[in-house]
C-alpha cells in the first residue's frame, strides 16, 4: 500500500467564488477527487465495489482552512487512510501551496452502501479491507450534530446539477447550498475558517427541502436540510452543517 497518495491541481477561476477565493464546495471535490484516486491504487475504486453491488459514500466531513487560495494558485493534495472503526473508513487530507504552506486539512468519514438496498454495509460484513495509518496530526473525527430548534427557513430543490453518479444529491453540493443562505456583503468581508457537515441520508431529484440556518456569535451558521415530508422514520433531516468565520480575508 502506498501510504500517503499525492495529487497536484491547479485552481481554475471556475473553482473560485465570487471574491475569488477557493469555494468551500471545491474543497471538498478536492478530497473527493483524490479520496477516489487513492481507492483506485487500493483496488477500492467504485468498478471494483460495484462488482460487489457497493458503493462509497461519505458521512462527514470536518476542515480547517489555514489559507483560501485563488485562481491560478498549484496546490499538492496528500491524503492517506487512517484506521477503519467498526462502521467506517476514516481518511485524512491535507492541502499545501507551492511554498509548502499548509492551506487546508480535513478528515472525511466513508462507509459502504449496498448498491440495491442502499443501506449501510459495516466493514466487518463487507469484505473491504483497507489498512490505515496514524501520523499523530490528523484532526479529530467530527462528531453527530443536534437539530436546530429555530432559526431562519428557505426552500430549495434537488435539480439534476445537484446529482452525482450514485443518483443522489453530490456532498459537495450542499457546501453551495450552505454558503447560499448569507449574503455576498458577508462574504466579501469573512472568510471560512473551519467547517463540518454531517450527511445523513439520501437526497433525491425533485425532492424539496426546507434549509432551516441562523448566524449566531463567532460568527457561526448552523444549517439544517429537511425534507418537506419524512420518508421513512428518522430520515427527515439530509443534512446538518456548522460553519466558522472570521473576520477579513484568510
Amino acid at each position: 500500500m502506498e501510504p500517503i497518495y499525492e495529487r497536484k491541481f491547479e485552481i481554475t477561476a471556475a473553482d473560485t467564488d465570487r471574491h475569488g477565493r477557493l469555494k468551500c464546495s471545491h474543497i471538498l471535490t478536492f478530497l473527493q477527487e483524490v479520496a477516489g484516486d487513492h481507492s483506485a491504487i487500493l483496488g477500492t475504486d467504485r468498478d471494483s465495489l460495484m462488482r460487489k453491488g457497493l458503493f462509497w459514500a461519505v458521512i462527514r466531513h470536518r476542515v480547517q482552512i489555514t489559507r483560501l487560495p485563488g485562481s491560478g494558485e498549484k496546490l499538492t493534495v496528500q491524503t492517506w487512510p487512517m484506521p477503519t472503526t467498526r462502521t467506517a473508513y476514516p481518511r485524512s487530507t491535507v492541502a499545501y501551496d507551492e511554498a509548502g504552506n499548509e492551506c487546508f486539512r480535513g478528515i472525511s468519514l466513508w462507509v459502504l452502501m449496498d448498491a440495491e438496498s442502499r443501506a449501510m454495509v459495516l466493514p466487518g460484513k463487507s469484505g473491504v479491507t483497507v489498512s490505515g495509518m496514524l501520523t499523530g496530526n490528523e484532526l479529530a473525527t467530527p462528531g453527530s450534530m443536534a437539530l436546530q430548534a429555530a432559526g431562519q427557513t428557505m426552500k430549495r430543490t434537488v435539480r439534476y446539477t445537484d446529482l452525482d453518479v450514485n443518483g443522489h444529491m453530490n456532498n459537495c453540493r450542499y457546501l453551495d447550498w450552505v454558503d447560499d443562505t448569507l449574503p455576498g456583503s458577508f462574504h466579501e468581508s469573512h472568510s471560512v475558517s473551519e467547517f463540518t457537515v454531517n450527511y445523513l441520508s439520501e437526497a433525491r431529484e425533485s425532492e424539496l427541502l426546507n434549509l432551516r440556518f441562523q448566524l449566531t456569535d463567532g460568527p457561526c451558521l448552523t444549517v439544517d436540510a429537511l425534507r418537506e415530508e419524512t420518508v421513512s422514520a428518522g430520515h427527515a433531516r439530509v443534512f446538518s452543517a456548522r460553519v466558522l468565520f472570521q473576520s477579513g480575508v484568510l
